[in-house]
């Protein structure tokens, strides 16, 4: 029954494709975040329906689509580049098969990103792409939700997210980092959103919602989403009309909070207070300490899972009792073959200084793209007020994706290419109706000020 489910909602956004081909979009968003294939017994999991989706998507805007306001963006050309110099180091990688599987999906998100923006040339696509990544994850988020509300959580990958793999966005500190990330975005859709207007129906969904996504890490017991938590409790700061009562009501809120938190998410929580008494935080630090002299002799990196390589040795460290009794408990560990957990490192192995340096030029690009939006488009008046407070809502969403990728390997996870096809398209967007704007009249361009009067002899 569930298979006829899927099936049946797929079908259905593919027929109301035929007529608006940008729900193609929608349908390849839904299918790369919550992955149907894996939520189905035998129907779906023998038809490539990803393939059919991209191809449906690309084949609708190139036989339907109007292209006069299409821009090609030079994040968009550095996204082809990174895409170019991956196939380059898959080529010559250190594990030739491992590599051959993660480029099959790598090169997928990073060239559908390249193509998104081309579709975004309106207000309502800008929003209905951003509805169909909240929603389609929120499908992952309220089932997390729902079963920490009902049970505590189940403990650090241990909360069964519909599916029994812990891998993609089903992963506890994947989930966590994307919940928190998308708080932002959510409260944008509750405030400007024009699909669904912000009724009060909307708000208390958004609220909810919003809600769900904070009890993420608490379900989860990822410390990633509590870092991430705090983040954005620091850059709401930056929203916020009164912001004494805000630190108030955070106050009170985790006063009130911390008492009811399941014991599991406390003791996982008191580890971050240092790395060495957590055998999974010691693992991250050495696979880090191995990475960076790994890149001195490999500049180029290794290529996709080049970390298969890695030896590892490190102590951990237990204090017990207290006082006079106290007593230190060295553990020497020695392990193999353990991923990055960090983006940056995950870049660095694997693609090496270039592919590091690339990559963040395209996050340092988004985020001050998106800045400079939000500041030319702050005041309530401006048109364009709506696409200000978006490119804020991106650029906290970003940062606090970055935040959780410093402890997760999530460099090519969709979710972040997804959101910056999102940020390219509002601010070329922004950017060409400016300029008309500015053409007719509407928006006046700023005059040099006149020169200062001066005495004459006949005054």
């Amino acid at each position: 029954m569930r298979d006829l489910f899927f099936i049946g909602f797929l079908l259905a956004l593919w027929g109301a494709g035929m007529r608006r081909p940008f729900l193609f979009i929608g349908s390849y968003v839904y299918i790369d975040i919550v992955s149907p294939q894996r939520l189905t017994y035998y129907l779906l999991n023998s038809v490539p329906i990803s393939l059919i989706a991209v191809l449906l998507a690309v084949g609708g805007w190139a036989l339907a689509d109007d292209k006069r306001d299409a821009r090609f963006s030079v994040r968009q050309a550095m996204i082809l580049l990174l895409l170019a110099y991956c196939w380059c180091t898959t080529q010559v990688a250190d594990f030739p098969m491992q590599a051959a599987d993660k480029w099959e999906w790598v090169w997928k998100n990073l060239a559908f990103a390249a193509f998104l923006p081309l579709t975004l040339r309106t207000r309502v696509r800008i929003e209905a792409l951003l509805l169909f990544i909240t929603l389609s994850t929120a499908t992952i988020i309220i089932v997390g939700g729902i079963k920490t509300l009902a049970t505590g959580g189940g403990g650090y990958g241990e909360l069964n997210l519909m599916v029994s793999n812990n891998t993609g966005l089903y992963e506890s500190s994947i989930i966590s980092a994307v919940a928190v990330a998308l708080v932002p975005i959510i409260l944008w859709l509750a405030r400007d959103g024009t699909i669904f207007p912000p009724d009060w129906r909307v708000r208390t969904f958004a609220y909810a919602l919003c809600f769900a996504c904070l009890l993420m890490p608490v379900g989860t017991s990822a410390r990633t989403g509590l870092l991430c938590i705090v983040l954005l409790a620091i850059l709401s700061l930056r929203t916020v009309k009164r912001r004494m009562v805000y630190l108030a009501a955070l106050a009170l809120a985790g006063a009130v909070a911390v008492p009811l938190l399941p014991a599991s998410f406390s003791e996982r929580m008191g580890t971050i207070k240092t790395y060495q008494a957590d055998e999974s935080a010691s693992t991250r630090v050495a696979v880090w300490k191995w990475t960076w002299e790994f890149a001195k002799t490999h500049p180029f990196g290794g290529g996709f899972d080049a970390y298969i390589q890695n030896r590892i040795r490190y102590d951990t460290v237990a204090v017990e009792g207290s006082g006079a009794a106290t007593t230190v408990k060295r553990d020497m560990t020695v392990d193999k073959s353990r991923a990055y957990h960090s983006s940056y490192f995950e870049m660095l192995g694997e693609q090496g200084y270039p592919g590091l340096a690339l990559w963040l030029a395209l996050q340092i690009a988004g985020l001050w793209r998106m800045e400079v939006l939000r500041r030319r488009h702050r005041a309530d008046d401006d048109e364009l007020a709506w696409a200000g407070r978006l490119a804020g809502a991106l650029q906290h969403a970003h940062l606090i994706y970055l935040l959780g990728g410093a402890f997760v390997g999530i460099a090519f996870n969709s979710f972040l290419y997804l959101m910056m096809g999102a940020q390219i398209g509002v601010d070329t967007y922004a950017t060409r109706r400016r300029r008309e704007m500015m053409a007719t009249g509407r928006v006046r361009r700023a005059r040099p000020a006149p020169p200062p009067v001066t005495a004459t002899a006949g005054a």
